[in-house]
């Protein structure tokens, strides 16, 4: 076992809030490992990056030696969950969370390490629940504690109707934290309020209160919303390999730090003078390809990731890149270049809004991989062959 101070940098690697840091570091003393609960519906039966944060997490613990619970909300599944929503969410019919739930279990344990992974569902408990046990556990909470959910205050003032069935979901959530009787609940930052009630209801059953660790919601590719299938910033555990690498590829210089630190098993050290390396001159393409390289070999194998990128740097080359490119080397301060700046001053591009309206539409590439992402800034020493559409290129080198 590491000492506590190493366990909690990992522990605390890229999460957003740690609730209670003491508690966790007296559970720590103790040597037991620890049960570590994060829990997930099966509302869509692929999971995508977005999703693998939390379970990243709990590799990272299973690593230090800790049990994870990979909850699968089946009976919270057919309730459905209205955290963010300014509606009530469809519930799922017991049939599609069935099929989500088979589709879970195949995916995850590309991650998780199965020895250490219990996987159970909420329908074992909740399901042999009498309604007047129900009633029971509702009676540990009030309306008033409720409406200081956020989503439940906004939709409150604002008159837009709030159905009783959604005051149960955030009770069997923290109930679910009293059945495995957690030690560590892991969940995204729009799932506080549920988490805490985990804590609540364990003191309401004489047991010792769980902590909470919330990670943040990774953005997209467009670089501004949250990971979504429905937005299509997305990249899915089960894409084929090429399309992962190439997605990853095209993550600005930016966000691509932010992947790292949430996605990549690379200790911090390493990570640590990756940023000096490129701080120093390194070209930030190069960590990225053993980014996606990692990435890739986790969810397919590392035959595939070699081929991958021998894929990428093949289409690239073979190309119709003309042979008279005009070439511009444009000063930057230290912070870099906008995109939307060296579009204009190459020429590429009219104006700023133009180079705007062309990313949004998908018809910006650099270095042969498509951009989503309108704030991206180009750093000093960087060169890149830029393209908009068919027949407009140039090679950029950014200079001090």
């Amino acid at each position: 076992m590491p000492s506590i101070e190493d366990a909690l940098e990992t522990i605390k690697r890229g999460c957003d809030e740690l609730l209670v840091e003491a508690e966790l570091v007296e559970k720590l003393k103790t040597g037991r490992p620890l049960r570590v609960k994060a829990g997930f519906d099966p509302t869509a039966p692929d999971l995508h990056l977005g999703h693998t944060v939390l379970l990243n997490k709990l590799r990272q613990l299973q690593d230090l030696g800790h049990q994870a619970v990979f909850l699968i909300g089946d009976f919270t599944g057919m309730i459905g969950d209205p955290t963010g929503k300014n509606t009530t969410r469809p519930p799922l019919t017991p049939e599609q969370v069935e099929l989500n739930a088979r589709s879970y279990q195949s995916q995850v344990f590309k991650i998780l390490d199965p020895d250490r992974t219990e996987v159970e569902f909420n329908s074992r408990w909740m399901g042999g629940m009498s309604a007047a046990d129900m009633i029971k556990l509702a009676a540990k909470h009030t309306v008033a504690r409720m409406l200081e959910r956020d989503d439940f205050s906004k939709r409150y003032a604002n008159g837009q109707p709030i159905a009783i069935h959604e005051f149960l979901y955030p009770l069997i959530q923290g109930y679910d934290s009293v059945a495995l009787k957690a030690d560590l609940e892991l969940g995204g930052t729009d799932q506080k309020f549920n988490l805490h009630m985990g804590r609540e209801l364990q003191r309401h059953y004489g047991q010792p209160s769980q902590c909470i660790l919330t990670m943040p919601l990774l953005e997209g590719l467009d670089g501004v919303n949250k990971m979504s299938k429905s937005l299509g910033n997305y990249i899915g555990v089960d894409e084929p390999a090429f399309e992962q690498f190439s997605k990853l590829m095209s993550v600005s210089d930016t966000l691509m730090w932010r992947y790292i630190e949430l996605l990549s098993f690379e200790p911090l050290s390493v990570v640590r003078q990756w940023k000096k390396e490129v701080d120093e001159g390194r070209n930030p393409r190069d960590i990225k390809v053993m980014f996606a390289q990692e990435i890739v070999t986790r969810f397919h194998d590392r035959q595939a990731a070699v081929a991958a990128l021998s894929d990428f740097e093949a289409r690239f080359r073979q190309g119709v890149l003309p042979e008279d490119m005009v070439e511009f080397t444009l000063p930057a301060p230290p912070e870099g270049l906008p995109l939307v700046q060296a579009l204009k001053l190459a020429g590429l591009v009219p104006s700023t809004s133009e180079a705007i309206r062309s990313i949004a539409g998908g018809g910006v590439k650099l270095d042969g991989v498509k951009v989503a992402d309108k704030g991206w800034v180009l750093k000093v020493g960087v060169t890149v062959t830029a393209q908009i559409g068919k027949r407009r290129y140039a090679r950029i080198t950014i200079s001090s």
